[in-house]
């Protein structure tokens, strides 16, 4: 495994686009750093911090930083699709078929890339997100601090999920524009899907249907924290209330839609003439 890391982490860091790419991924997600510390001054009357608005304590700062987080995932998404289509342009793929990889190591060598990649975009969010808290939050009690932790895990899988589908469209298409068109192609073809079944069926029955596609499954992981603010600022109003849980199920269905975009990159690479 260290090894189709390593020569995986050689050929990105030896091109300076990738290099570009993969520093913003990891950088702007920290803007909940420059959240934490905005000021909005009105007209003189008041200043609004809005870290002092209790949405930087535990365990919420969980929900908010890896939902904010995830918003940035399309950064790395391109190096994901240029891994591929650089190895085609570059014909690299070839040549370390014939140096002697195997197709099942090079699907492998992409996929620990993956992971590594979203292990280390979880532990710098989860550490933001710890000094952020220990910062702002009323609340530094240890079982509060580590409630709700399970964000991180969805968000981690999350990113490992979504990275293996644009692994996928990368190699479908051999091309990274065309790879990332796919995606938005996807994202249409949901909604298109659950059009028809709202209106040959109901809207419940769509919805439950919708949850199972891709990339609705992957945004269930980490819900809309917004109506979880709303919901702690008037707590009387019980039309807030929402489910906003990070749930066994979700995460199980986003990791088979894992296995099945790097079990199919696989048999695209394997059936097809290079």
């Amino acid at each position: 495994m260290l090894r189709l890391l390593n020569l995986e982490l050689q050929k990105l860091l030896l091109n300076r686009t990738s290099k570009v790419l993969i520093f913003i991924s990891f950088v702007l997600p920290f803007t909940v750093l420059i959240l934490s510390s905005i000021k909005i001054n009105f007209f003189g009357f008041f200043t609004l911090e809005l870290g002092e608005l209790g949405i930087f304590n535990f365990p919420i700062i969980w929900h908010i930083t890896t939902f904010f987080a995830s918003q940035f995932k399309f950064f790395f998404a391109i190096v994901v699709v240029s891994m591929i289509g650089n190895e085609y342009s570059n014909k690299t793929l070839k040549q370390n078929l014939i140096d002697g990889l195997s197709k099942k190591e090079f699907i492998l060598s992409k996929f620990y890339t993956i992971v590594f990649f979203s292990l280390i975009a979880t532990l710098l969010i989860a550490l933001a997100s710890f000094f952020i808290g220990l910062y702002y939050s009323s609340y530094t009690e240890a079982a509060i601090i580590v409630r709700e932790t399970s964000f991180l895990l969805a968000y981690f899988v999350k990113l490992i999920g979504f990275f293996s589908l644009c692994l996928f469209f990368g190699m479908l298409v051999k091309r990274s524009a065309f790879a990332l068109a796919f995606l938005f192609i996807l994202y249409i073809l949901e909604w298109i899907v659950f059009g028809i079944i709202s209106w040959q069926a109901n809207m419940d029955l769509a919805g439950k249907i919708q949850n199972f596609f891709p990339l609705k499954s992957m945004y269930n992981l980490i819900d809309q924290p917004f109506q979880r603010v709303m919901m702690t600022k008037f707590p009387e109003k019980g039309d807030l209330m929402y489910d906003y849980a990070v749930h066994w199920y979700e995460i199980f269905i986003v990791l088979g839609w894992t296995a099945i975009f790097i079990f199919l990159s696989y048999r695209l690479l394997k059936k097809r003439d290079l």
